[in-house]
C-alpha cells in the first residue's frame, strides 16, 4: 500500500540517493502579492499580521499557489518576525515599507513565558492543511535563523547595521538576544512537526559579509543548535537550511550545521558546491528572482544551466530569494513548464 507520505515527490528525493530526472520544485514567497487572489485576500484581512494569525485565513494564501501552479511542496504562510512577537517585542507593518518592531538591545526585556502558546494559530494552521493538501503535494514549516531574526530586533526594521554593531561593542548582549530567538524556534519548529509540518526550513537572510569567525558564531553555531535541539527530540523530518549570501562558506555550513538540504542564494557557485557539498546534502536553489520576473527566453536558459549544473545530485529546483511581487504569475507557470521537461 502507498502512503501519502511516499507520493510525495519532495520527501522521496530525501528518502533514498536515486536523482530524479525531473527535481521536486517549490518557490519561496511562492504564496504571496505576485498573485491578484492573495492581494484580495490580504485585503479581506486588513492587515498582515492578522493574516498569518488567523487560520483559516493563512490557510487559504498557503493553498493558492498550490491551486494554481503544480509545485510539489507548500510552504506555511507565516513570517519570521512571528518569534520576536511571541517574545513580547512590538510588531507591525508598514504598508509600502515592511515590518517595523520596537527596537531593542538586549533580551531583557522579552517575555519568555507564554510565548509558544502565542504561536498557536500557526499550529492550528499547519492542522487544516493537513487535511486540506493534495496528497501528492509536502508541507513545509519554517521560521527565521536566529541572526537574520537578531538584526530586526535590534534594528527595528530590515538593516543589519545596528546588529553589527552590537555584536562589535556588546557581544554578550546580541548573544541574550540570539539564545532566546534559538531556544523559542526549537519549541516553535517542534510544534511545527506535531501539527503536521513534513519538511523545515530555516531562512538567514543575512548571511553574507561575515569573516569566517562571525559566520561561525552568529550564523553556524545557532542554526546548528536548532538542529541540534530538534534531533534530540527524536524529530527526523528533512530541514533545509538557507543562508542567502554565504558566498565561501556554503559548504562548511552544510556540514557544521546538521542540514538534510543547502539553499543557495542568487550568486552562489553551482558547479563548484555541486562538487564540494557532501553527496548526501540535497542541495535547493538559485534561480535569481529577477530572470523569473523576465520570463521568456532568458528564464528557459537560466533553468536548462541550473538543471545542467546540478546533473547527478539530488536538487530542489527553486530561486535565490523569493518571488518579487511585480512577477507575472504566467511566468512561473513558465518556469514550471521548463523545470518539468525532462532534458
Amino acid at each position: 500500500m502507498t502512503t501519502g507520505r511516499e507520493t510525495k515527490k519532495l520527501l522521496a528525493l530525501f528518502a533514498n540517493d536515486d536523482v530524479p530526472t525531473i527535481p521536486p520544485v517549490w518557490l519561496m514567497r511562492q504564496a504571496g502579492r505576485y498573485l491578484p487572489e492573495y492581494r484580495e485576500l490580504r485585503e479581506e484581512a486588513g492587515n498582515f499580521l492578522d493574516l498569518c494569525y488567523t487560520p483559516e485565513l493563512a490557510e487559504a494564501a498557503t493553498l493558492q499557489p498550490i491551486r494554481r501552479f503544480d509545485f510539489d511542496a507548500a510552504i506555511l504562510f507565516a513570517d519570521i518576525l512571528l518569534i520576536p512577537h511571541a517574545l513580547g517585542q512590538k510588531l507591525w507593518f508598514e504598508t509600502g515599507e515592511g515590518p517595523r518592531l520596537t527596537p531593542i538591545a538586549s533580551a531583557d526585556t522579552l517575555k519568555r513565558e507564554g510565548a509558544l502558546e502565542k504561536l498557536s494559530p500557526v499550529f492550528e494552521t499547519l492542522q487544516r492543511l493537513a487535511v486540506s493538501l493534495p496528497e501528492s503535494v509536502a508541507c513545509i514549516g519554517f521560521a527565521g535563523a536566529p541572526w537574520t531574526v537578531a538584526t530586526y530586533m535590534v534594528a527595528g526594521r530590515g538593516t543589519r547595521a545596528p546588529a553589527r554593531a552590537l555584536a562589535r561593542e556588546d557581544p554578550d548582549a546580541l548573544q541574550s538576544i540570539i539564545d532566546a530567538v534559538g531556544a523559542l524556534t526549537i519549541d516553535y519548529l517542534a510544534a511545527q512537526v506535531a501539527a503536521g509540518a513534513e519538511v523545515l526550513q530555516i531562512f538567514e537572510s543575512w548571511a553574507e559579509g561575515f569573516d569566517a569567525a562571525g559566520f561561525e558564531r552568529w550564523c553556524v553555531r545557532p542554526v546548528a543548535e536548532i538542529i541540534a535541539g530538534l534531533r534530540a527530540r527524536g524529530i527526523d523530518v528533512p530541514i533545509i537550511a538557507f543562508p542567502r549570501g554565504a558566498d565561501g562558506f556554503y559548504a562548511d555550513y552544510a556540514c557544521a550545521t546538521g542540514c538534510d538540504a543547502l539553499g543557495l542564494g542568487s550568486n552562489a557557485d553551482r558547479k563548484s558546491l555541486a562538487r564540494d557539498v557532501p553527496s548526501g546534502i540535497v542541495l535547493q536553489g538559485n534561480l535569481d528572482p529577477e530572470i523569473l520576473c523576465a520570463g521568456g527566453a532568458a528564464l528557459e536558459k537560466a533553468v536548462n544551466e541550473i538543471k545542467s549544473d546540478f546533473a547527478g545530485r539530488r536538487y530542489i529546483f527553486n530561486l535565490g530569494h523569493g518571488i518579487l511581487p511585480q512577477t507575472p504569475p504566467a511566468h512561473v507557470a513558465q518556469l514550471l513548464d521548463y523545470v518539468q521537461e525532462s532534458r
